[in-house]
């Protein structure tokens, strides 16, 4: 749901002035000169809904505990507990093989018949498991060169006896608890799933979302909750027939056993099991590295928007600064000269008179086209979309 927080100087301070409600009127146009730079000056980082993983941080700082971060972020939710285990995709894992380290308790196992084999091959260091053309799956093993050992129809699912398994990815290994399956997705492609606890799941999230090292016990606490809960509701609504949640910022980052660290394991014990719910399902926790300082609507009743209590500065989220030239902009746009840009509407809810909604940019020859403030946020590779346009020369 975010990518991993990297924090230099971090200083809680007082809390922003807030915008009043409403849409904001546009920004004054600026003129764009031939050869220009637009620069582009933000807070925040991420969508904004939901939980800010830096407001986590700075009010774990002052003392606050999981518990009232998370009531302050989800108001309207009530405390469950969920288990059970979660199938997730690997993506990382994107070829036609999948590749693990020999382990002496290594198990191959046909979900279509159900029948498990000892993996025991003299002098195996390796295993991996192709999938053909005609849809079977060819079960290798590697002592020197890889040999051939059973071909087996169906999903093929590899584990140790509880114990982690290394996989060979084309972007280098990776540890994972639970069992490796080699799958058919949604688009008839192969795919390797990761399917183990729920509660072993969250030990390689938590850290991958949050500085484990560093950051405050109840912040990962509050992590571990949202997570937990945000997972619980995607395995309600998996996101394809293999799998329910994938490992990346789009779902929430998940890097296995080889993320592991002892203080988010810490969080994780210490909230085993416990998720937030509305209406007796899991709530859709979503979250943010920063709202810079208030929050968004995420369309129900737990996710409203509101001013952050929480939020402070810091260097990582508030002042960023993005420049585009001019040159960038006609080519993705199809300008053959850029005359004006402007913010023409702004939500009114935060600093700067709030997140953009619409820019507007207009050619030498009138043409006039409207931009959301999303798509211009990833033209642009921007934080998020609580930004200001600061100097165009």
């Amino acid at each position: 749901m975010s990518r991993g927080i990297r924090f230099t100087a971090l200083t809680v301070a007082a809390l922003l002035v807030m915008a009043p409600a409403g849409p904001a009127s546009a920004d004054d146009a600026y003129d764009v000169p031939d050869d220009a730079t637009v620069t582009i000056t933000g807070d925040g980082s991420g969508h904004g809904r939901g939980m800010s993983q830096y407001g986590a941080y700075s009010a774990a700082r002052k003392g606050v505990g999981y518990g009232a971060i998370l009531k302050t972020y989800y108001p309207k939710t009530r405390w469950k507990q969920a288990k059970g285990s979660i199938e997730v995709a690997v993506t990382r894992d994107d070829d036609n093989n999948l590749v693990v380290g020999h382990h002496r308790r290594l198990t191959v196992r046909s979900l279509r018949s159900g029948r498990t084999w000892h993996a025991d091959a003299r002098r195996a260091t390796r295993w991996r498991v192709t999938r053909k053309p005609t849809g079977v799956n060819q079960v290798a093993y590697f002592n020197g060169r890889w040999r051939a050992w059973k071909t087996v129809r169906g999903n093929v699912q590899l584990a140790a006896g509880g114990r982690p398994l290394t996989l060979f990815t084309p972007r280098g290994k990776v540890r994972y608890r639970g069992s490796l399956r080699s799958a058919v997705d949604d688009s008839g492609d192969r795919v390797t799933v990761n399917v183990l606890p729920l509660e072993q799941y969250l030990r390689g999230v938590v850290p991958s979302e949050m500085r484990a090292s560093t950051w405050p016990q109840h912040a990962l606490r509050a992590q571990a909750v949202a997570s937990r809960t945000y997972a619980a509701w995607r395995r309600n609504r998996p996101l394809d027939r293999a799998y329910d949640i994938c490992d990346t910022a789009l779902c929430q980052v998940y890097g296995g056993a080889s993320a592991e660290y002892s203080t988010s394991d810490k969080a994780v014990w210490a909230t085993a099991r416990e998720i937030l719910t509305f209406r007796r399902k899991p709530a859709f926790t979503e979250y943010s590295a920063s709202n810079g300082g208030h929050t968004v609507s995420g369309g129900k009743p737990y996710l409203p928007a509101k001013k952050d209590p929480y939020e402070g500065t810091s260097a990582d989220y508030y002042g960023w600064t993005v420049q585009v030239t001019s040159q960038q902009m006609e080519a993705e746009y199809d300008y053959d000269d850029l005359a004006s840009i402007a913010i023409e509407e702004r939500d009114g809810l935060g600093p700067r008179g709030g997140r953009v909604l619409q820019v507007r940019v207009t050619a030498e020859s009138g043409f006039t086209d409207t931009i959301t403030g999303e798509d211009f946020r990833r033209d642009w590779g921007l934080p998020s979309t609580l930004f200001t346009i600061t100097q165009v020369r």
